[in-house]
């Protein structure tokens, strides 16, 4: 999410001096931001709007915490935030379930799908419908671009399962964006 570097740092300024107005406009700003994130890790619209809340609840608390550090640190620090809120929800929930028997895993495809003729908002949708603990290890790897030793310390999992947890769920989301792209 690009944010105007003025208003990010005019929000930092008002977190430093501790004005009050600073909630109403990180929420005005990042409003859509922090629903985006909570949507790539969560498939309910509750649990998300639920998350949502979580996590800027934990933003207003932790705010007085927050040093500016130049365009993009503050929301790289609410992405890091709600990325957090959205792994505690789901391992509170116990929601994060990882599959280990190999033939749970679909054949692998020769070749990559088509993805440019699809839309952001159908593979977002396509990437919504894998389960838990596959969506949630494809969104540290891919999109967070955290490492395999990262995701594993982050989930209390093994490297080595993370990284079969992101080759399944690479597999599953190509066969989905296949069987898609053949009803559509």
């Amino acid at each position: 999410m690009i944010i105007n570097r003025d208003k990010e740092r005019d929000i930092a300024a008002l977190i430093k001096k501790d004005k009050g107005s600073a909630a109403k406009d990180i929420y005005c700003v990042y409003a859509g931001y922090v629903g985006g994130i909570c949507a790539r890790y969560l498939s309910s619209d509750d649990d998300i709007k639920d998350v949502v809340q979580d996590s800027f609840v934990k933003i207003f608390i932790s705010v007085g915490s927050f040093r500016y550090s130049g365009a993009g640190s503050l929301t790289a620090w609410i992405g890091r935030l709600t990325v957090n809120c959205a792994l505690n929800y789901l391992r509170d929930n116990k929601r994060l379930r990882f599959a280990y028997a190999a033939d749970e895993l679909p054949d692998i495809a020769d070749e990559p799908p088509d993805v440019d003729s699809l839309s952001a908002n159908e593979l977002a949708s396509l990437i919504r419908d894998l389960p838990d603990g596959y969506r949630t290890v494809f969104n540290l790897y891919a999109i967070e671009g955290k490492k395999h030793k990262e995701i594993a310390k982050l989930l209390g999992i093994k490297e080595n399962s993370s990284a079969s947890q992101y080759l399944r769920a690479k597999t599953l989301l190509a066969a989905k964006i296949r069987q898609y792209l053949n009803t559509k």
